[in-house]
């Protein structure tokens, strides 16, 4: 498969998707495709995540099924990130070595 055909395949999956909160874009990259995910209208400033998809998943025959597991699991872990603060960092904000 192309590299423009992996990125349409791709393109058409993020169609499928909605949310009120983020945004959704790919581009390719080298023989994959980078997924890009980005907070709509943050009154903080908050990253973009990006997600590599490599030609073997993109060619796989449950593409759209691993796709969105892989989709679901980045979204989590960008979720994640957003913490500003966690009960794991309070020793460090109090100067306190474990």
């Amino acid at each position: 498969m192309s590299s423009g055909a992996r990125l349409d395949r791709v393109l058409a999956q993020l169609r499928l998707y909605e949310h009120p909160l983020l945004d959704f874009s790919a581009r390719a990259k080298a023989d994959g495709v980078e997924v890009i995910i980005q907070f709509k209208n943050s009154p903080v400033p908050v990253h973009t995540y990006y997600f590599d998809l490599h030609p073997r998943d993109l060619d796989h025959p449950q593409f759209e099924w691993t796709f969105q597991r892989q989709l679901y699991d980045c979204l989590h872990d960008y979720l994640i990130e957003m913490f500003t603060r966690t009960p794991q960092d309070r020793d460090q904000r109090q100067g306190v070595t474990p």
